[in-house]
């Protein structure tokens, strides 16, 4: 069965089987700071899926446009937290700051969480906001065209879901029939920060797709949702970071996926340090400034400054 009718057979299915019972109020983690702009996914009433009226049952973007004349890039920020919870400040809020100041309009987005969700309705968040950014791009003053993601660890999963997801039909992407489901959710270009994108079990790491997928799900459904297997000649470009002792997502992850690249000469950029955790946001500290334990991770910006240089998706810094 392919990706998307997988999809869309899993989006039929009564949506009170993924969740939590729709009366008991979820937590929800705080917004991001710095944002200007709040714009849920989906009209009130009409979010696929939902099994109650929270604020976590309501997908949205928080949102940091650029300053000056436009239209500017775009990029969609996808915090990690496992599919449970969302690290919105350190893997949302820091990264869209920078980039609203090198002249990239920054989106993050939250996403449904499990227990409450689970597959296929935290993916289908991930690809209604490439198309709800790419819908308002005129009155957002955005490039339609220069649309990427940036995920972290969970986030960065999903954006190699992304990259590689075949742009479903929208049917298939939502149940929902609107113009806004007609758009591309292919993304531009795809930066992933420790991401677990390969997930055979021979891949050690302690973080599985268990809180996406399910504990006991059938291996055809990871296997949709394994972004190594769907790697083609159309993948997004790609740049990877990732630490070697990182104890939760294997640097494997990211060796295997940049290799799959290259073999769909698909453009790519790698960089794997040999320090820092899980977790290591954009290698800098909450203000600015290196790591105590790993301060060879402050180049990381720098690096990837120079890569969204290279293909214009950032404006040359003076």
């Amino acid at each position: 069965m392919s990706r998307a009718h997988l999809l869309l057979a899993l989006t039929l299915l009564v949506p009170a089987a993924f969740a939590q019972k729709a009366s008991e109020a979820p937590k929800v983690d705080p917004p991001p700071q710095g944002y200007e702009v709040i714009t849920n996914l989906w009209p009130e009433g009409s979010v696929p899926g939902a099994v109650g009226t929270f604020e976590a049952d309501a997908p949205r973007l928080y949102a940091f446009p650029a300053a000056g004349k436009g239209p500017h890039p775009a990029v969609i920020v996808l915090p990690g937290g496992g599919y449970t919870h969302l690290v919105m400040e350190g893997e949302g809020g820091q990264e869209a700051r920078w980039l609203r100041d090198h002249g990239i309009s920054a989106l993050v987005l939250q996403y449904r969480l499990w227990p409450r969700y689970k597959y296929p309705y935290p993916l289908l968040d991930g690809l209604r906001a490439v198309r709800m950014v790419r819908a308002h791009a005129k009155e957002w003053n955005i490039d339609p065209n220069a649309v990427g993601v940036w995920g972290f660890s969970a986030g960065g999963h999903m954006a190699g879901y992304l990259a590689t997801a075949a742009n479903p039909a929208p049917e298939d992407a939502s149940g929902t029939h609107d113009a806004i489901d007609k758009l591309s959710a292919h993304p531009d270009f795809a930066i992933i920060n420790y991401g677990r994108l390969d997930l055979d079990p021979k891949v050690p790491g302690t973080f599985g797709m268990a809180t996406l997928v399910g504990p006991d799900a059938p291996q055809s459904l990871v296997d949709t949702v394994n972004p190594i297997l769907h790697v083609t000649a159309s993948t997004s470009p790609t740049f990877i970071y990732a630490t070697e002792h990182d104890e939760k997502v294997n640097s494997l992850n990211a060796t295997h996926f940049f290799n799959a690249l290259q073999q769909a000469n698909v453009p790519t950029e790698l960089h794997i340090f040999e320090l820092g955790p899980h977790g290591t946001h954009m290698g800098l500290t909450p203000d600015g400034k290196p790591m105590p334990k790993s301060p060879e991770l402050a180049v990381y910006p720098l690096l990837l400054q120079h890569w969204l240089e290279l293909h214009g998706w950032m404006p040359a810094q003076e």
